[in-house]
């Protein structure tokens, strides 16, 4: 049974008349004709009586008609469907992002692409760089957003947006009273500072920096996770050099300062490589292209 002779038969229930049924599915009479004639013989009952006048419904035809309507308008959605589905309007995104995105940028994005695409059911989950290949790979995972460098060669990427390092030092610090830095500023200081194991990237490209100015940090403290290393600049334990979106975490105690030259972090989406992105993350891959362009992140 195909979808062109339900389409037939609805047109001539509704029309009533063969001439006119015909014309609105774009087809001759007789053909319009032999099409019921073949859908009556599969169903293996009459559907309809013919007169000179008028076309009209067996009892059998009345009840057809409905689970024809049905049959058409399932077969609607379904077409739909997969065509949203092309479009990356329905489905599922998972995503890995390393710990601080969550305080620039990210719920920005995530905010947009959730009110524009209400469908698509977003898992948000924060990991390590390496977590999220390792997603990646095994398929746990769809799209990442980590820092430079992409270790794994088999994934693909695509840079989203550029942060420049600030300074965070404790309210009360003399350093505090000047709208910008050098880095030589901050000679002598004692740091706080993730282990270098958590943050190889991010701890070698500011003891390069530091090590242009001619010193190299006094690590006295070190903590895991960014408001704990905020926490322990507000106690006056130590200076720290963030990324500057986590100036928008306000902790009491801490100032944010611009360093003069500061190296920029560069933030990039990630996910499988061997062909083209899925819809769904090409959808947020559009979405947090838009939402940093316009500024509404704050990058």
């Amino acid at each position: 049974m195909e979808l062109r002779h339900l389409r037939h038969f609805v047109a001539l229930a509704e029309e009533g008349h063969f001439g006119r049924a015909a014309e609105r599915v774009f087809v001759v009479q007789q053909a319009l004709s032999n099409s019921i004639k073949n859908l009556e013989d599969e169903v293996g009952v009459p559907l309809v009586r013919r007169t000179t006048r008028r076309v009209q419904l067996t009892p059998a035809g009345e009840e057809f008609l409905v689970g024809a309507r049905q049959t058409l308008a399932l077969a609607a959605q379904t077409v739909e469907g997969a065509r949203r589905a092309a479009r990356g309007e329905v489905g599922r995104l998972t995503l890995g992002f390393v710990s601080g995105l969550a305080f620039g940028g990210l719920p920005e994005i995530v905010r947009v692409f959730r009110e524009r695409f209400p469908e698509v059911s977003v898992d948000l989950r924060e990991l390590t760089a390496q977590e999220q290949e390792a997603g990646l790979r095994g398929g746990t995972v769809d799209l990442g957003l980590m820092l430079l460098p992409v270790r794994d060669p088999s994934l693909s990427s695509r840079p989203l947006w550029r942060q420049p390092l600030v300074a965070a030092l404790p309210a009360g610090h003399p350093l505090a009273t000047r709208a910008e830095l050098e880095i030589g500023d901050l000679a002598g200081e004692p740091f706080v500072f993730f282990p270098r194991h958590l943050r190889a990237t991010y701890f070698d490209q500011v003891m390069r920096w530091t090590s242009g100015a001619g010193y190299t940090p006094g690590v006295v403290q070190e903590a895991i996770e960014v408001p704990t290393l905020l926490s322990l600049v507000a106690a006056g334990i130590g200076v720290f050099l963030p990324i500057r979106f986590f100036e928008s975490l306000a902790l009491p105690g801490v100032v944010y300062r611009p360093v003069r030259d500061a190296p920029l972090i560069e933030i990039v989406a990630v996910w499988r490589g061997g062909g083209e992105v899925s819809p769904v993350v090409g959808s947020f891959l559009e979405v947090a292209a838009e939402v940093l362009g316009s500024g509404q992140a704050n990058p």
